[in-house]
C-alpha cells in the first residue's frame, strides 16, 4: 500500500491512521500496544506503519507513554575494558526498541556517583544498567532506592536485584579440559590476587578438572607477573609444566614471552591460554593466544533486554545468571581442536 508523506515526504501517524481508516488516537493505541483496540485493527495498524517505513518521533512516543526512551549506563570501569563491550551489547539489543544508552563513568568516588545518578533521573531514563570492573565489588553509590528498574551486569548487585555475570568456573574448565584433551597433563594456573572471587572460581575449577590441587601461583593483573611466574617455576625444584593457564591475557602474553627469552617453545613444548579474550592482547602475542571470551557482549545484550522488559511492567525473577564462556582458539594452543 502506498502511503503518500507528509512535510519533507516523512511518513506520519496522520498518514498511517488514514491509510488504515482509523482515527489517530486509534492508530497511536494500536502502534504503542495501549488502549482499547481489537487484534485485527492492531496487526493492520502496525502492518501498514511497517510497510510505509513509519517511525514514530521519540518525544511524541514519550508523551504517550510516560517514557524517555533513554537507559543509563553507570559504571567506574572508566578504563572501559569491560563496560565497552558491554555498552556494544546493551546498544544492540536496544536499538531496534528505539531506546538509547546514556553513559556516566563515576570512577570510585560516591559523591560523583550520586551527581551522576540525579542527572540520569533528570533525564528521566528508563532505568539504568549498573557495570563495573569486577563481580564482587559494588559500585561506590547506592541504587537501591531509585525510582526506576535497576540491572546490575559485572559488578555484585543489591539484594534481590537482578545481575548478570560470566560463568568464571565454565569458562576455566572450558580452558584446562582443553588442555588435557590435547595431551597435556602437567598444567600450571598463573592468575591474579587471590582476594578476587574470579580469580577463586577459576582456580576452583581447575583443580577440579585436573584431580587435585596442581599449581596455582597468584599474583597481579599484569604482563610483568607472567613473566616472573615462569621465572619461579623454572628455578624450582618441581616438575616443569607442558601448559599454562592463565587468569588473563595480560599475565598469559608475559608468560610467553618469558618462555621464549628461554628457549622454550609456545606451543610446541608449553601450550600457553589466556582469559577474557582481549583482542588487542591476544591477537598481538607472538604466536596469537589462545584465550577464554566472557562473551561481555551478550551478556549486554541480556542486560539490556531485562532493564528493557523492567521498564514495560514486564515481571523479570531477581537473581543472579551466569552466562557461558566460550574458548577461542589461537596458534598458542596449537590452534586446532584436539581430538575427543
Amino acid at each position: 500500500m502506498n502511503i503518500a508523506g507528509g512535510k519533507r515526504g516523512r511518513t506520519t501517524i496522520h498518514d498511517v491512521a488514514a491509510a488504515a481508516g482509523v482515527s489517530i488516537s486509534t492508530a497511536s493505541k494500536a502502534l504503542n500496544d495501549t488502549g482499547r483496540v481489537s487484534v485485527e485493527t492492531r496487526e493492520r495498524v502496525k502492518r501498514i506503519a511497517g510497510e510505509a517505513g513509519f517511525r514514530p518521533n521519540a518525544l511524541a512516543r514519550g508523551l504517550l507513554s510516560k517514557r524517555s526512551f533513554t537507559i543509563g549506563l553507570l559504571t567506574n570501569d572508566t578504563y572501559g575494558r569491560f563496560t565497552l563491550p558491554l555498552m556494544q551489547g546493551i546498544s544492540e539489543a536496544l536499538v531496534d526498541h528505539g531506546v538509547s544508552v546514556f553513559l556516566c563513568a563515576i570512577e570510585d568516588d560516591p559523591a560523583l556517583g550520586q551527581i551522576h545518578v540525579e542527572a540520569m533521573l533528570e533525564k528521566q531514563v528508563d532505568g539504568i544498567i549498573a557495570s563495573g570492573k569486577r563481580v564482587d565489588r559494588q559500585l561506590p553509590v547506592d541504587l537501591s532506592k531509585v525510582p526506576v528498574p535497576v540491572v546490575y551486569a559485572f559488578t555484585e548487585g543489591a539484594p534481590d536485584s537482578v545481575t548478570f555475570r560470566s560463568d568464571d568456573a565454565q569458562g576455566a574448565r572450558l580452558a584446562v579440559e582443553w588442555l588435557v584433551k590435547s595431551g597435556r597433563h602437567r598444567v600450571v594456573h598463573v592468575t591474579g590476587p587471590e582476594d578476587f572471587f574470579s580469580v577463586r572460581e577459576r582456580a576452583g575449577a581447575y583443580r577440579s578438572v585436573i584431580g587435585g590441587e596442581g599449581l596455582v601461583l597468584y599474583g597481579q593483573w599484569a604482563e610483568a607477573w607472567g613473566h616472573e611466574a615462569v621465572q619461579r617455576i623454572w628455578s624450582g625444584q618441581t616438575g616443569r609444566p607442558d601448559s599454562i593457564f592463565c587468569g588473563n591475557d595480560q599475565i598469559a602474553r608475559g608468560a610467553v614471552d618469558a618462555l621464549r627469552e628461554r628457549g622454550i617453545r609456545v606451543p610446541e613444548d608449553v601450550s600457553v591460554i589466556g582469559f577474557d579474550n582481549w583482542e588487542i592482547v591476544a591477537a598481538q602475542t607472538r604466536p596469537p593466544l589462545t584465550s577464554v571470551d566472557m562473551e561481555l557482549k551478550e551478556l549486554g545484550r541480556q542486560a539490556g533486554l531485562t532493564v528493557l522488559a523492567l521498564a514495560e511492567g514486564r515481571p523479570v525473577e531477581a537473581g543472579v545468571r551466569k552466562l557461558p564462556c566460550r574458548l577461542v582458539v589461537r596458534q598458542s594452543c596449537g590452534g586446532e581442536n584436539p581430538t575427543e
